[in-house]
């Protein structure tokens, strides 16, 4: 199902506008702690976890970057829409932070529109389907999720919405191939806090781990080798007595275990 009618032409300025007089960035905390951990999770997982996207024809891996509550600017002439989390293929963050050009998504600067833009409903909703989903229609934001988990607008927690002809389909999937990536809800531990949270994943389902759910999982993995090999040397210890318990039984019954017999 296709939804809005008539689509708007993505053009991007070819000069970069002037920006000195742009507002992009306020500090106002506006997040709960668990939409605060949430966005760092989306986040977090990518950078500690990620081989990236599929490589490209050469076979050369591919960059990307992942923001949370950065602004994204289409144009000079519009105040920005601030995804909670979004996901842009084929960037690279300028190191320079001292430039405010560098600070936000200028999309005359990367060049393109992030492809996969995440929004997390609160308590109180923020046009997620209106304005926003306008937004990066126009924008052309290729993949644009909406995660509701309790249900401030219906019964559906999980939105997906893809971009097509300028259009954006309802899509009942959360696989996204040319990125290579997924998204499924988990129920789990994060950071102290026991909950259902959005979590990327693989094809197969599996997760996407944090740095530190990879740490974890190395340490568990050493463990479970020192384990095993103490069990052997325990075993190798058991062997060798009862080597010895033999042999001396044999000498006790005159028995040469060096001899030929």
């Amino acid at each position: 199902m296709a939804v809005n009618a008539t689509p708007a032409p993505l053009t991007l300025p070819t000069d970069e506008p002037d920006i000195a007089g742009l507002v992009i960035e306020d500090d106002t905390p506006v997040d709960s702690i668990v939409t605060e951990k949430q966005e760092r999770l989306l986040t977090d997982a990518l950078y500690s976890s990620w081989s990236g996207p599929p490589p490209a024809r050469d076979g050369q891996a591919r960059p990307f970057a992942a923001f949370a509550n950065v602004g994204l600017f289409s144009s000079s002439l519009e105040p920005p829409v601030v995804p909670d989390v979004m996901l842009s293929l084929d960037v690279s963050i300028p190191g320079d932070q001292t430039e405010k050009k560098n600070r936000s998504y200028f999309m005359w600067r990367y060049g393109k529109p992030p492809e996969v833009v995440i929004e997390l409903v609160s308590h109180t909703p923020g046009a997620e389907l209106t304005e926003k989903f306008e937004r990066y229609r126009k924008i052309g934001v290729a993949h644009y999720i909406v995660y509701d988990p309790l249900g401030e607008l219906g019964n559906v927690a999980l939105r997906a919405f893809e971009l097509r002809g300028g259009l954006y389909v309802v899509g009942g999937h959360t696989w996204f191939e040319a990125v290579g990536l997924g998204l499924i809800e988990w129920d789990g531990v994060f950071e102290g806090f026991d909950s259902r949270w959005l979590r990327w994943c693989t094809r197969d389902g599996s997760v996407i781990p944090t740095g530190a759910e990879r740490a974890l999982a190395a340490g568990a993995r050493a463990s479970t080798a020192e384990a095993r090999a103490s069990t052997a040397e325990a075993r190798a210890s058991t062997a060798e007595a009862r080597a010895e318990r033999l042999l001396a039984k044999l000498r006790a019954a005159g028995i040469d275990p060096n001899g030929d017999g």
